[in-house]
């Protein structure tokens, strides 16, 4: 009956507009939260149909849910370095757990961004979702295979232990005074042992004093670190001509055959307008050989004439430290040291986390070392909007969002911009325009039950 079918048309405008109150409620409520994609309600009629002509059925209306995860929300600056945000295409993966992941554990993939460091030291978001990411290798790289989700594991910022970082380069900037007299020990000096520069430094009473020297710092594999000295002593051999050594203090931190604890001997030269001439000095053997001081590693046993190498009671590796000396000069001015610039740290923990636009997390030391630590996996889906919806505004795989693919940030996928968050996508004026709207259809399907209960009442008195 046509009474009948307006009725239930009215009802089903009820449903679907109580369907549309939901979903602006949603959207309303999560106006604030961090990268939430707003949901609309779409309206579709229903026909009956029509078995008698003349007659007129009503179908009514249905609602279909649409979640627009693929729209972008706007990037807004935050305060954490690990609150990230995606720019263009892309997902997080996330999962429920940090360890004991197996391939059956489920993945989810958010764009909620709001990751701290709980106290096991992994990146979570407030949902307590644990972001994933490919861990470094031992060579430095990442094994970024797009097609292996196994090769994905939780990012953890403080199972680092400490960072050291041993001495591979010393840059010396200095002047030697040219106009300098020759001392008076000069004549008697040589560099073997007994008249060096080195065993003047073990004791006075012995050796030859340097007319100048230097102190530099190294440190070994294990965080410790080592002074070693540079002496200059000007040569009457020669002009723009000076006697050098290098040696450590105290000479026990090192195990060498000739001087006590002197690593390299030799003659620094200068040209006539008072710059360096290494291709001529002969401080790190034959003339024009690199700068480069090499210790062997504690417990080495090697072939006499044994190089020098680290004190065996140390227990360190070996390690090359690389001297610049090209910006020394011969000028008539006292002698002195502008600067001593060396790399390497000692023992450091981590204090800070930061986050590159390609993805990589590295940990700050507070020994001024950066290590990196792994590198953030981004998810795509060919549909974006037929991801499935889970708490936490986060999302499930279907078959309707098509084939996930693993890509690296920048790379087929959106820039990660560090301290950043994505805002939410809902429009208060958008919704609260929807809210009425929805609220008069409301009424209005609601009067068609109303109307459709006062004809069914007149049909019914009409028996009476």
């Amino acid at each position: 009956m046509s009474i009948n079918s307006a009725m239930l048309a009215g009802v089903s405008g009820l449903i679907a507009n109580s369907a549309s109150l939901a979903a602006i409620s949603d959207n309303i409520a999560n106006v604030n939260t961090t990268a939430y994609k707003r949901n609309q309600v779409n309206f579709a009629s229903v026909v009956t149909a029509q078995g008698v002509a003349g007659r007129y059925s009503a179908g009514g209306v249905s609602g279909v849910t649409h979640q627009f995860v693929a729209q972008q929300g706007q990037v807004q600056s935050a305060a954490q370095p690990t609150d990230l945000a995606i720019s263009g295409d892309g997902f997080f993966i996330a999962t429920q757990k940090a360890t004991g992941l197996t391939n059956a554990d489920a993945r989810l993939f958010t764009r909620a961004g709001a990751f701290g460091v709980d106290a096991n030291g992994y990146l979570v978001n407030d949902a307590k979702l644990y972001l994933q990411g490919w861990p470094v290798q031992p060579n430095g790289t990442f094994n970024t295979n797009p097609s292996d989700m196994s090769l994905l594991a939780p990012i953890n910022v403080k199972g680092l232990g400490t960072a050291v970082s041993a001495t591979t380069g010393v840059d010396i900037s200095a002047n030697l005074d040219s106009s300098g007299a020759i001392s008076a020990g000069e004549g008697a000096y040589s560099a073997a042992a007994g008249t060096s520069m080195a065993d003047y430094a073990k004791d006075p009473t012995t050796g030859t004093k340097p007319d100048f020297s230097m102190d530099m710092n190294v440190i070994d594999s294990q965080g410790a670190t080592h002074k070693f000295t540079v002496g200059f002593l000007k040569s009457s051999a020669a002009p723009n001509t000076w006697h050098a050594e290098v040696y450590a203090v105290p000479d026990t931190d090192v195990a060498v055959a000739g001087a006590p604890g002197q690593l390299t001997s030799g003659l620094v030269k200068f040209n006539q307008d008072g710059t360096v001439d290494l291709a001529n000095s002969t401080l790190f053997g034959a003339a024009g050989a690199p700068a480069k001081i090499t210790l062997a590693a504690s417990g080495t046993v090697a072939a006499a004439p044994a190089p020098p190498k680290w004190d065996d009671a140390l227990g360190v590796q070996g390690q090359s430290v690389t001297l610049d000396l090209s910006k020394f000069t011969q000028y008539s001015q006292a002698s002195t040291v502008n600067s001593i610039n060396s790399d390497g740290a000692g023992v450091g923990n981590v204090v800070g986390v930061q986050v590159s636009d390609t993805g990589i997390v590295s940990a700050i030391f507070d020994n001024s070392q950066v290590r990196q630590i792994a590198k953030i996996a981004l998810a795509t889906f060919p549909n974006a909007d037929g991801l499935q919806s889970v708490s936490g505004n986060a999302y499930r795989a279907t078959l309707a969002a098509g084939q996930l693919v693993i890509k690296q940030p920048g790379l087929g996928a959106g820039a990660i911009s560090p301290s950043s968050l994505e805002a939410s996508t809902v429009d208060l004026s958008s919704e609260f325009t929807g809210l009425i709207s929805t609220q008069k259809a409301y009424s209005a399907s609601s009067k068609i039950i109303t109307t459709a209960d006062q004809m069914l009442q007149e049909l019914i008195s009409i028996i009476r």
